[in-house]
């Protein structure tokens, strides 16, 4: 008979057996092709996220502009998620996909090609492109949200979450560097290229790997109200918690990588390398905390995890308004980019494992509208507060409150006592 094991042995072993489960989901036709793909189209995604913003300010659109073109992405979210949830649940998500990315996919291509022919381009005309991605990206983001949840079982969806973030950490890593080089030798017109052609293996990956709808289950879904599966949804303390908690990220500490050109152009009259290297870094710490949640997927305390990173994240920008020293930016911004992943996958995975089969798309919903949704409000009184009392002030103003909301949300967590640990 083997000796028992010593609780800090027996955690290790738990731990490497939870990394060695995740990694062998790679293995999975769907999950593996879905996985590569998303992982190539998020690198051109951030290659245009590096691209765009330095276009706008290459163009003297001012600080407000900034936040008007993310508020311009981000807004719909507000109108037309739970639409999309609706269809997510209801419809084929491979058709939403397929037809909402294609339509999506043509704005930056329009970019590019004003680019590469040198015609006449201002701040409004890329404004309202971003108009036709947010509607489109609301729409079919829950479709997009619950298509790990639809690869895995039940018991590996915090681990296909964290898989998933993993990817897109990395790619927030390569893109960036590849739209430094590729602006600094080529011109900002091949990143909007490339984001365009990233969709390409996107949109094959999704109808490849997800299933279809079975339509015997369309007249069952379709007794459910809307209000009644959100109240269905909500019912659950911990997961209000979590909800909250990335809905004040998303408000006060997402519009860091969105005015982070700003912070690095007139506080360290830095570059295009240098701002692709803060947001570089940013994506090295988010692809360490996906990679953390790995040996973590099956913990009782995701929810907690999720408060606590968010926490964080705020005294981390309250530190990264004070710096003036630019070799420390990268720094913070790592650090940031670790708690803003464990904090959102932490609560995207409290959620998810919590709701119905047949109500993932209306979940996924709410998480987009937390986390989404709470972004156009922070990008717009970021850009005010950017214009009135500069950039480091705001960001210091935007840190303390997240602290202070954090802890509030905490306390009312301890308060409420949920049944149910997560």
């Amino acid at each position: 008979m083997p000796l028992p094991l010593v609780p800090h042995e027996a955690e290790k072993i738990t731990t490497t057996a939870e990394l060695k489960a995740s990694f062998h989901l790679l293995a999975s036709p769907r999950f593996g092709t879905f996985w590569v793909a998303s992982f190539l189209s998020s690198i051109g995604t951030w290659s245009q996220s590096v691209a765009e913003p330095w276009l706008l300010l290459s163009l003297g659109a001012s600080p407000f502009i900034l936040g008007l073109d993310n508020f311009a992405t981000n807004a719909p979210v507000w109108l037309l998620t739970l639409l999309g949830g609706v269809l997510a649940d209801t419809r084929d998500r491979r058709s939403i996909i397929t037809l909402f990315q294609s339509i999506q996919m043509l704005c930056p291509l329009a970019i590019a090609a004003f680019l590469f022919f040198s015609l006449p381009i201002n701040p409004y005309w890329i404004i309202g492109l971003s108009v036709i991605v947010g509607v489109t990206d609301a729409l079919s983001m829950p479709s997009f949200q619950s298509i790990v949840p639809s690869l895995v079982k039940h018991d590996q969806i915090a681990r296909g979450l964290a898989l998933n973030s993993t990817q897109m950490n990395l790619s927030r890593i390569l893109g960036p560097v590849l739209a430094g080089i590729l602006i600094s030798s080529v011109g900002a017109f091949a990143c909007f290229a490339i984001s365009a052609a990233s969709y390409i293996p996107f949109i094959g990956a999704a109808l490849f790997a997800l299933p279809r709808l079975d339509p015997k289950q369309r007249p069952k879904r379709q007794q459910h109200s809307l209000s009644k599966d959100m109240k269905k949804i909500a019912g659950f303390p911990e997961l209000r918690v979590a909800l909250l908690t990335v809905l004040v990220n998303s408000v006060l500490c997402g519009p860091l990588i969105i005015f982070s050109p700003i912070l690095i152009k007139d506080v360290f009259s830095g570059e295009v390398s240098h701002f692709s290297m803060a947001v570089g870094a940013f994506g090295a710490g988010g692809l360490m905390g996906g990679l953390a949640l790995l040996g973590a997927a099956q913990s009782r305390y995701l929810r907690r995890f999720s408060l606590w990173t968010a926490l964080t994240y705020g005294l981390i920008l309250t530190c990264l308004s004070l710096t003036k020293i630019f070799w420390t930016v990268p720094l913070l911004m790592a650090m940031a980019g670790l708690c803003m992943a464990v904090s959102s996958i932490a609560a995207n995975a409290t959620i998810q494992s919590k709701v119905e089969p047949e109500l993932l798309g209306q979940s996924a919903s709410l998480f987009a509208l937390a986390t989404r949704g709470g972004l156009p409000l922070g990008s717009l009184m970021t850009g005010f507060s950017v214009e009135y009392i500069g950039i480091q002030n705001a960001l210091l103003v935007n840190g303390i409150a997240a602290i202070i909301l954090q802890l509030l949300i905490a306390a009312w967590d301890r308060a409420k006592k949920p049944t149910q640990a997560n």
